[in-house]
């Protein structure tokens, strides 16, 4: 039988030992939840519409807001409804507009869906992380609703129907006449001033010459359909 004073001395031993093998897991826990590199991006539908005639896919011109969280203690580090004026973004599908987690993970949503999307480091800022937003190897999670999707501008046979006189450059006014038409024609006609906010965005993205022109070969982000 060991003496109580030795006794004392092997539990606390023993209880240092725990207690370090303990902080080297919760360690552990801790990168493996920053450092989620093998991980792919989740995705949790919040909301889906009964009908459905519409899905976005690779090349598609989509109109959302979300929201961005750091995943470790939920601190918001962007918000679309504060952000230029609090309009919905605008951007093409795909073709790495935004990071890559969320082209994974808007694919295949409907118009009015929405989504909780979950990015692994590798798939959204990585280690270098954004500053000062977003720090190093951090997972995050959006908050995405869809407003609308359509085929372009970037689909070759959108192009061709938006450029009515044939010449293979788009003006303001065919691609304001195209997003009303789409708009018509889905059911949710808007006003100008929203038509105009669409151009404008799309004119700022691809018109590289600023000559108020969009040429066929600075609307092919493919670059590889034939007009």
């Amino acid at each position: 039988m060991l003496p109580r004073t030795q006794g004392v001395k092997m539990s606390n031993f023993n209880f240092l030992v725990c207690s370090f093998i303990f902080l080297q897991m919760w360690s552990f826990l801790l990168v493996a939840a920053e450092d989620d590199s093998s991980s792919e991006v989740k995705i949790e539908v919040m909301f889906k519409p009964m009908e459905c005639s519409k899905k976005s896919k690779r090349g598609d011109l989509m109109n959302v807001h979300y929201d961005g969280y750091l995943a470790k203690d939920g601190t918001q580090f962007y918000c679309s409804r504060s952000d230029k004026a609090g309009h919905p973004q605008w951007f093409v599908l795909g073709v790495g507009q935004v990071i890559k987690g969320l082209d994974q993970g808007m694919n295949d949503m409907c118009p009015g869906e929405k989504r909780k999307i979950t990015v692994p480091p590798s798939l959204g800022f990585g280690k270098e992380g954004k500053d000062p937003v977003v720090p190093p190897n951090a997972t995050l999670v959006f908050e995405v609703e869809l407003y609308s999707v359509s085929k372009g501008p970037r689909n070759m046979e959108a192009f061709r129907e938006i450029d009515l006189d044939q010449d293979k450059s788009l003006t303001k006014e065919e691609v304001k006449r195209y997003l009303k038409l789409d708009y018509e024609r889905s059911g949710t006609p808007k006003d100008d001033a929203f038509y105009d906010k669409i151009m404008e965005d799309i004119f700022k993205k691809n018109d590289l010459d600023v000559n108020g022109l969009i040429t066929s070969k600075e609307y092919n982000v493919y670059q590889h359909d034939e007009l």
